[in-house]
């Protein structure tokens, strides 16, 4: 695979290899001071601007999971990325009017805040013959600006989405604010869990909260020792986002 790439395709495979056993150590040094496994944590990458050459090189090294924030960007980069020996999500936010174009191409949808959104997976994935998962995105702290579902609607939203066919709820994920001190980031994840724990305590129709999807490139371990079971990391292993 290498011999096709440029110089500088090259050079960043560099980086890529340097950062990702620095990430993935860091994980598992994460998990153990959290009493579990670095097995327990799922790392996805975030592949946003990422070259398809790179995102292949990051999965040649034993990444497993990949997530893209934009469908266009998805769908032209789709039949490069090497899915036999990765997973594809998508992890930014849906319209409606885009849901069937992914539908059948990524094995989760992280963010999932409304009705609306759900009511077209379902349908969507009921043309297919699919079952979707998804996670419930939600706003936890509370800004205006954010997508996600409010914590304190939370529980109707998932028990609405656990009747529809076609759709499975499998977590939940969370964008928190940028924070200035890890406290401030400690109390957002604190809250996510906590939240993750009381509806994983109730038996919803195609509901099982297997997965925690928080913390990004600048806070993933904080949200790991917070009880995260998945972690976005884009920045951190590809470098600086150039963005178009």
């Amino acid at each position: 695979m290498t011999e096709r790439l440029s110089t500088e395709q090259l050079r960043l495979c560099d980086d890529v290899r340097k950062n990702y056993y620095e990430i993935t150590e860091n994980i598992s040094k994460a998990a153990e001071k959290s009493g579990r496994a670095s097995s327990d944590i799922t790392f996805l990458a975030a592949t946003k601007t990422v070259e398809p050459e790179i995102i292949n090189y990051a999965i040649s090294l034993g990444l497993k999971k990949i997530g893209e924030n934009r469908v266009q960007e998805l769908l032209s980069k789709y039949d490069r990325y090497d899915l036999e020996n990765a997973d594809l999500q998508f992890i930014g936010h849906l319209q409606t009017n885009k849901v069937r174009q992914i539908i059948g191409k990524v094995s989760m949808i992280q963010s999932v805040d409304s009705m609306k959104l759900a009511n077209e997976i379902s349908k969507q994935s009921i043309k297919n013959g699919l079952t979707t998962d998804v996670l419930i995105e939600v706003n936890i702290g509370r800004e205006e600006n954010k997508s996600g579902v409010l914590a304190e609607n939370c529980d109707e939203l998932i028990e609405n989405i656990g009747a529809l066919e076609g759709i499975n709820v499998k977590g939940l994920m969370c964008v928190p604010p940028i924070c200035d001190t890890k406290q401030e980031n400690f109390k957002f994840f604190d809250n996510m869990y906590k939240l993750f724990i009381d509806i994983s305590s109730k038996k919803y129709d195609n509901v099982s909260m297997d997965f925690l999807s928080m913390g990004m490139s600048d806070d993933y371990t904080e949200a790991i020792l917070s009880g995260a079971n998945m972690v976005r990391v884009g920045s951190r292993l590809f470098g600086a986002r150039i963005y178009r």
